[in-house]
């Protein structure tokens, strides 16, 4: 039942005698900044999900570590503050699935007045966030954006 995330099977808890964590995990390295990646072909698929769901103003392509990778984000968005967010809203996600023993994150949705933040798992390093306004239809983002997290991610696997 593991996805391959470090620390993934259980939340770390503290020693009631000695108050020490347990060791964690060594994390992979980063995606952000690796020039060896097949930015065309992510970036298209980030701007085909944009174009088939009316209402999505943009997509960013973040690490879990809250590093941008790549994004669609319109021009004065702040696409490294997003990345970090889609990392923050992971992080709560994967804790909650844990907790509850619901499994490994999948994907989350924040709405706010006058729009949606949706972050789906990519690769265990990787994450999918898209924005988009409030008349976005929500089941059709949710209907399209696992598969190109699926692509994407099969991208980021032929990277390795």
């Amino acid at each position: 039942m593991s996805s391959g995330v470090p620390g993934e099977g259980t939340l770390p808890r503290r020693n009631r005698s000695t108050g020490v964590l347990p060791p964690l995990d060594r994390l992979p390295p980063s995606l952000a900044g690796n020039r060896s990646l097949p930015y065309p072909a992510i970036d298209t698929e980030l701007a085909e999900l944009r174009l088939q769901i009316p209402g999505v103003t943009g997509c960013v392509l973040g690490g879990v570590d809250g590093l941008l990778i790549t994004h669609t984000m319109p021009d004065g968005a702040r696409p490294e503050d997003l990345a970090a967010l889609a990392a923050s809203t992971y992080g709560l996600g994967r804790q909650i699935g844990l907790s509850l023993g619901q499994g490994p994150f999948r994907q989350s949705t924040v709405r706010n007045a006058t729009g949606y933040l949706s972050v789906y798992a990519v690769t265990d390093q990787a994450l999918l966030a898209v924005v988009g306004q409030d008349t976005v239809n929500v089941a059709r983002l949710h209907l399209h954006a696992p598969g190109v997290a699926d692509r994407l991610a099969a991208l980021l696997a032929g990277n390795r």
